[in-house]
């Protein structure tokens, strides 16, 4: 069972929509205020970077959609702001906490541009993850929307070192199967080191920030109305979101995902430490999401086997 309270500070931030700043900031941290998140609008461009402590784990990184009604990548502001506390509560035996309570921090922003359209994100801050995504209201007469391209990016500190899985191409391998998430990682590896295929690399992805700690970027809370998606090589010092290869379609439909209004993405997750234990810890995976389905009865496992063992 789980149990989910959300309540939101009355005092929310201020409308900010005469002009574009020059830079407009809203800062939020975790229970504990050992992580810092910084959400900013920076000549028109959405940005947040993310500290522990005193050390920044993730500099200005981007933000931002472009759909197919609305471009919330450029000539935004942010209108305003609203901080809160969630209480994360529930139970799962097939995890690696049988039993989860925690406090997180929440942020819910609203960005609009020139032409007044709008889009929101949610942040959710606990001990040593943060997660977001977006939400995009119906608006303009619109009760549907297509992404033709998230901006959400990653801009890891120069001096740090790589542990990724390169994605592979698409309708190749035992039974045309690939991507299938089993090529061999590259360890300790420099940013710039570019992807065996030239597609990006697989979630989750691992870095080290030299001595300063360790950042595990995934996603979580993908559904049928968005598209897994994976990381880029790193372009101009970002390592940003991307979607599937058409060809991993097999020639049918689009990458780009649609949904319904009011909508939303997956949750981007970065979980963050000065050593590897919250990064193995973390069940950040499923404090953000919700049961699909519930079962009328207790289900335990049983005898089973591997036939790849035998090999």
């Amino acid at each position: 069972m789980r149990r989910l309270l959300l309540t939101f500070a009355l005092a929310g931030g201020v409308s900010m929509l005469a002009h574009v700043a020059a830079r407009q900031e809203v800062c939020l941290t975790n229970p504990e205020e050992s992580l810092t998140l910084r959400v900013s609008v920076a000549e028109g461009a959405p940005l947040y970077s993310l500290a522990l402590g005193e050390k920044i784990l993730i500099e200005d990184s981007p933000l931002g959609l472009i759909t197919d009604f609305a471009d919330f990548s450029k000539g935004l502001n942010i209108e305003s702001w609203k901080k809160g506390e969630k209480i994360i509560d529930y139970r799962l035996d097939r995890i690696k906490k049988s039993s989860v309570c925690d406090t997180a921090s929440t942020l819910l922003i609203t960005f609009v541009n020139t032409k007044g359209q709008k889009l929101q994100g949610e942040f959710v801050m606990t001990g040593n993850d943060l997660g977001y995504r977006y939400l995009i209201p119906q608006q303009d007469g619109y009760a549907s929307t297509r992404v033709i391209r998230e901006l959400t990016g990653f801009r890891i500190p120069d001096n740090s070192t790589a542990f990724l899985t390169p994605q592979s191409d698409a309708m190749i391998g035992w039974k045309r199967t690939k991507p299938s998430y089993e090529e061999e990682y590259i360890i300790d590896a420099p940013l710039n080191q570019k992807s065996a295929y030239g597609h990006g690399f697989t979630f989750p992805c691992l870095f080290r920030v030299g001595d300063d700690g360790w950042v595990l970027i995934s996603e979580t809370g993908v559904d049928r109305n968005y598209c897994a998606s994976h990381l880029s090589d790193r372009n101009d010092g970002v390592f940003s979101i991307s979607f599937p290869m058409a060809e991993e379609n097999n020639g049918n439909g689009t990458v780009e995902p649609g949904f319904v209004l009011p909508g939303a993405t997956p949750w981007r997750t970065v979980t963050v430490g000065d050593k590897l234990k919250p990064i193995v810890e973390t069940t950040i995976p499923w404090d953000l999401t919700e049961p699909v389905f519930t079962s009328d009865k207790a289900y335990s496992p049983g005898k089973a086997t591997w036939s790849w063992i035998l090999w």
